[in-house]
């Protein structure tokens, strides 16, 4: 199954939802696919919706699936990936009236760089980037977490020693 969401901002991603039903009505897309869009004015045409869902019904769908297809939502992305689930991440873009800017392409580029997701840039290359998805192991997230805090540690301690 696949999950499709577009989070809960107040502004729609209709570019999404219709290419997903683009996917399915020409075949790409041959599993069941259940979304939550939002705010969005698209009506999905091949696949059930809602637009909104609770933390439980929205873990349940995560779980669920086998690959989330999201927007640029560091939170979204870090909480399947932590899952083990194969991310395809599309980014709001504000030409389009998905956001206020495009931070999103920055946050797209970090996670796709450290290959946990597949970035979709451009939704003419989702069809593509969905069927080479399929054959790839999701790489396991680590969190710099505990790196950072032993960076500001060892600061710490490098800015007492200096003043003893």
């Amino acid at each position: 199954m696949i999950f499709v969401t577009v989070g809960s901002q107040k502004f729609q991603f209709n570019r999404l939802l219709q290419k997903i039903d683009e996917l399915i009505e020409n075949g790409i897309i041959k599993e069941k696919v259940y979304a939550q869009i939002g705010v969005s004015d698209y009506v999905p045409r091949f696949y059930e919706y809602t637009n909104f869902m609770n933390s439980d019904s929205f873990s349940e769908m995560e779980s669920k699936a086998c690959i989330l297809i999201t927007h640029g939502g560091t939170g979204t992305i870090i909480r399947a990936v932590k899952k083990g689930k194969k991310v395809i991440a599309v980014p709001r873009l504000a030409k389009y009236g998905e956001h206020v800017d495009d931070h999103q392409l920055q946050l797209l580029r970090q996670f796709d760089d450290m290959k946990i997701i597949k970035a979709c840039y451009d939704l003419e290359n989702l069809a593509e980037i969905y069927k080479d998805i399929q054959n790839i192991v999701p790489i396991p997230y680590k969190s710099n977490t505990n790196r950072i805090i032993e960076g500001i540690e060892n600061f710490l301690i490098g800015e007492l020693k200096k003043r003893d």
